[in-house]
């Protein structure tokens, strides 16, 4: 939960670098969230209600984690208009994403995984 949070309160952080777990435990606890959110929201009968509040609060922080993501693996943030191209854009956007960053310090910053924890 706290990879989620973390997230959050980068909120609009375009530069430096963010590890495949922190990329990734975002990604899970979002899709959990709109998952229940688009379940209590059918159950209420206000779709696209609730989940379409959420989805608005996290897609800039969403966006920032994936460019940060990027940045790790020592691409430009965008790359992540590549998604644009049907089909093969998101399967070459999943494989940026699921590659290990670079190990030592790039254009972008320090290696996140050398960073001292909090």
């Amino acid at each position: 939960m706290n990879w989620y949070l973390d997230v959050l309160k980068k909120y609009a952080v375009f530069s430096g670098r963010a590890r495949r777990q922190e990329f990734w435990m975002f990604f899970l606890f979002n899709a959990i969230a709109a998952i229940i959110l688009m379940i209590v929201d059918s159950l209420l009968g206000t779709y696209p209600l609730l989940y379409g509040i959420y989805a608005l609060g996290v897609l800039i922080p969403g966006l920032a984690v994936t460019v940060r993501r990027l940045h790790d693996t020592g691409r430009s943030g965008w790359w992540i208009l590549i998604d644009l191209v049907p089909l093969v854009g998101a399967i070459i956007l999943i494989v940026f994403l699921a590659t290990e960053g670079e190990q030592h310090q790039n254009a972008h910053g320090p290696n996140p995984k050398l960073a001292p924890a909090y």
